[in-house]
């Protein structure tokens, strides 16, 4: 098993008492598998992948990447945000290898890994370019490239597509899929689409309200590759009707 969230629980501390967050949140994941999580706004689903991702800790429970507990950020988990962040003044070529500066690679090394990361998002060509001769769904291609460049074992996305339109948006849920497909990686992605979480997920974790529960667990029964007509089928049509009824609850 590469993930084991074990009884997650987390609350902040408010001017107005202690606000519970993730209430004991369980969730495995294999090897390769892209797993969607879905929930409502503010349910925690952010603060669940920066638990996983070491930027925040539980308060009980645990999570142990490949059986070892995670204490911090490591080079073994990368995240992918909604915004690009890239450095504004550094080449693409730059921006991707900007990440693998602590990994003590040797240079050539290096430049492998930006080559193999660029070239399997689409941007071959584009080494040179600094961010503001990009679209925004380039830059944030090469904010995936960056990510994938340290070759992680566990991709956190968080809502990555959500800040360009809809034809961008499907081009780069192919990138990814291409991503975990090709390489030796997994995917967890928060989305409010739920229609993304379905088409991308191998399963689609449906989180409760706050505070963030697991409601239920939908296996995503549709062959791969997938491409967009098979949002055009019964079967994606009624798993995307199934989620979206648990979310009108309560």
């Amino acid at each position: 098993m590469l993930l084991d969230i074990v009884q997650v629980h987390k609350h902040f501390d408010t001017d107005s008492g202690k606000l519970t967050v993730i209430d004991g949140v369980s969730l495995q994941q294999r090897e390769g598998e892209l797993i969607s999580i879905v929930g409502a706004s503010g349910s925690g689903k952010t603060t669940l992948l920066r638990i996983i991702a070491g930027l925040e800790t539980a308060d009980a429970g645990q999570v142990l990447l490949k059986q070892q507990p995670v204490s911090g950020p490591g080079p073994d988990r990368a995240m992918v945000f909604q915004q690009s962040s890239l450095m504004p003044w550094l080449s693409v070529a730059q921006n991707v290898s900007f990440g693998m500066r602590a990994l003590g690679l040797a240079s050539q090394e290096v430049e492998h890994r930006v080559a193999d990361a660029i070239q399997r998002v689409g941007l071959a060509g584009f080494e040179t370019f600094v961010p503001k001769q990009l679209s925004g769904g380039m830059q944030q291609r090469v904010g995936i490239a960056r990510a994938i460049a340290t070759r992680p074992a566990l991709l956190l996305c968080d809502e990555p597509f959500a800040s360009v339109d809809a034809m961008t948006r499907q081009s780069l849920q192919h990138d990814l899929q291409s991503v975990v497909s090709q390489g030796n990686t997994a995917a967890l992605l928060v989305t409010h689409d739920i229609e993304e979480a379905v088409y991308l997920g191998d399963r689609v974790v449906v989180l409760s309200s706050r505070p963030a529960r697991v409601m239920q667990v939908v296996e995503v029964d549709l062959p791969r590759p997938r491409d967009p007509y098979i949002r055009t089928q019964r079967r994606f049509q009624e798993l995307r009707e199934h989620i979206w009824k648990m979310l009108q609850q309560p």
